[in-house]
């Protein structure tokens, strides 16, 4: 069962008859209202950070525009952030995937003394209020421990990496191959790079199944992109053995997707990083609105549990992300244990 979805449809048909007048959702606008661009709708974990922005946006959350929808295209990125700034949006909430290419934009905004929250991607350059995002080196770094101990540090891994161009590609990548390097040298790893498309990554996969069958592990960069592809793949050539039993393989991916953990129930998958994407909304929202006000924040802990650090060109706050295997599956404190009570 998913969040409901209803509240940017129902303030879409407003704005049509009421000329952008409406649709506070429950907040004021006494700062203005919030521009927000979705970055895709292609995956589970994008998808559910929408259901928790609009369900938030609809039970009293600040005033906003109805919600954009980039699809991946950085060009639309910014095509939709200066429809909403046309509109009247006085804070931005973004997540660009191709990190380098926004900054153009982010120099306009500044200029324009508009405050941008950036979620889950810190870009390269631009100014920026703050970035919500969780700590994606340490992805890396858990997922690569993580594998390294489980195959007694030999054998030969499969990393499906996302886009290298994104901030989150690159903190994954290196962090893995570091870790890889300096504590599991006789692990190969070989890296295959797949722009976050399930697609790319299961052609890729299946390439280098046929080239070393001998395969022991699996590295997901994104679980919502690539998870379904590649369990369909590893079934198709007889592969997806359960847990526990001859010839598995120990997969660990990043998201926590539903799927990923029902996944881990069944023993297709071993582990996961949660991406927490409710959290992702929550502080998305909080920020823009701090932002409105004028609030300014400093680096160290937040009352949240996380930490914000200085950036070269801003703020982060670096949201945690646990590790889920077996052991915590079924954790409520989890955010895709959580869906079906928020309907």
């Amino acid at each position: 069962m998913r969040l409901r979805t209803t509240g940017a449809a129902a303030c879409a048909a407003l704005l049509a008859t009421a000329a952008l007048a409406g649709c506070n959702r429950g907040g004021d606008t006494a700062g203005g209202r919030i521009g927000i661009d979705l970055p895709r709708t292609d995956t589970d974990f994008w998808n559910s950070y929408q259901q928790y922005l609009e369900k938030d946006l609809d039970h009293g959350g600040p005033a906003a525009l109805p919600l954009s929808n980039s699809q991946n295209d950085i060009a639309k990125v910014v095509s939709n952030v200066r429809a909403l700034t046309d509109q009247g949006a006085k804070a931005i909430v973004m997540a660009p995937q191709d990190t380098g290419a926004i900054a153009a934009e982010l120099r306009r905004l500044e200029e324009k003394k508009i405050p941008v929250v950036s979620v889950d991607t810190r870009p390269d350059e631009g100014r920026v209020y703050m970035v919500v995002r969780a700590d994606n080196r340490a992805y890396g770094q858990k997922s690569c421990e993580y594998l390294g101990r489980r195959l007694g540090g030999r054998g030969r891994v499969a990393e499906l990496q996302g886009d290298l161009s994104s901030v989150n590609g690159r903190d994954r990548s290196a962090a893995f191959a570091s870790c890889m390097k300096r504590r599991f040298p006789k692990i190969t790893v070989h890296e295959l790079a797949t722009d976050w498309k399930g697609e790319v990554a299961s052609a890729k996969l299946q390439g280098l199944l046929a080239q070393h069958p001998d395969i022991d592990g699996i590295y997901l960069q994104a679980g919502g992109a690539f998870l379904r592809p590649t369990l369909a793949l590893l079934e198709q050539k007889k592969r997806l053995k359960p847990a526990g039993t001859d010839g598995h393989l120990t997969i660990v991916s990043n998201d926590g997707i539903p799927d990923e953990l029902d996944a881990i129930r069944a023993g297709t998958i071993d582990a996961t990083l949660s991406q927490p994407a409710d959290l992702y909304a929550k502080y998305a929202l909080y920020y823009a609105r701090a932002g409105l006000r004028g609030k300014t924040f400093t680096p160290g802990p937040t009352d949240h549990g996380s930490t914000i650090v200085k950036i070269d060109n801003g703020l982060e706050d670096q949201l945690p992300a646990p590790l889920v295997t077996k052991a915590n599956v079924d954790d409520k404190k989890l955010w895709a244990n959580q869906l079906e009570k928020n309907t």
